[in-house]
């Protein structure tokens, strides 16, 4: 899997930062949970970063003001992040990168985070979460915060493809064993999780703070057209979309959610 998913995201790291720049969509989302994100976090926060990319995020908590130690198994991904390092010396001394997986975080030496944080599906990745939660308790400080965007079963604007006889479509999320996605030519096995098995798998160790859908009523990035095709409608699902996202079931059956726990120690 991880040898897939390396090769996958390295050849896509070449175009991932002009194509996350231009899709309106995926700039708004990615706005959503930064500003999810900046509820709970201080600056002068340890946030220990998973499947951190080419390090976008990683580079913004750190213009805020937090430290910030981020990891990834994807060569190219990491490639580019150090060129970013590279051209911005300020933040050297803010980030830190390490090359490992998120089930190998055992090898990650510090323990004192008072923050985990990971985007956008890079976790739908595992097919067991327990694989990534069970290094956790022993790199936090007590009342660290957990705030992972993660892709759930049901998601609106795929099952509506029910309408047009497209089942395999709409369903595919709901394959118990997973589902193959396709990445620039590479094919790894994909798997969905409800808010509740995500929060099941940390334990009672961790509570459940907040709980938001993203791309529950509004389209989701791969609809990256629809805000110059129907601007006014995309404008208001928008404003629906922030009136439902933390409310059932808009808040779990959505394109992701954002959900962030507390670590009680």
């Amino acid at each position: 899997m991880h040898t897939e998913v390396n090769t996958a995201f390295s050849k896509q790291s070449a175009y991932f930062d002009a194509y996350d720049y231009s899709n309106e969509i995926l700039v708004y989302m990615r706005t959503q949970v930064r500003n999810h994100v900046l509820k709970f976090l201080k600056k002068d926060d340890y946030i220990l970063e998973l499947n951190a990319g080419t390090g976008l995020d990683a580079c913004f908590f750190a213009e805020y003001g937090c430290n910030v130690h981020a990891t990834d198994i994807s060569d190219g991904m990491l490639g580019r992040f150090q060129e970013k390092l590279d051209n911005y010396p300020h933040l050297q001394s803010k980030i830190q990168i390490q090359k490992c997986s998120y089930t190998e975080l055992n090898q990650v030496k510090t323990a004192s985070f008072n923050y985990v944080f990971s985007n956008f599906g890079g976790l739908n990745c595992i097919s067991n979460l327990q694989k990534v939660t069970q290094h956790l308790p022993e790199k936090l400080q007590k009342g660290a915060y957990i705030t992972w965007v993660v892709m759930p079963p049901v998601c609106l604007w795929e099952m509506k493809d029910i309408f047009k006889g497209q089942f395999s479509s709409a369903l595919r999320r709901f394959k118990k064993n997973g589902t193959k996605a396709h990445l620039e030519g590479e094919y790894f096995d994909v798997f969905y999780f409800t808010p509740s098995q995500v929060q099941k798998s940390f334990g009672k160790s961790f509570k459940l703070v907040s709980l938001e859908g993203m791309g529950g009523i509004m389209p989701p990035p791969s609809k990256e057209d629809f805000p110059k095709k129907y601007p006014k409608l995309y404008q208001k699902l928008i404003k629906w979309d922030e009136k439902l996202r933390y409310k059932f079931p808009f808040n779990a059956w959505a394109d992701h959610f954002i959900i962030t726990l507390q670590y009680m120690g």
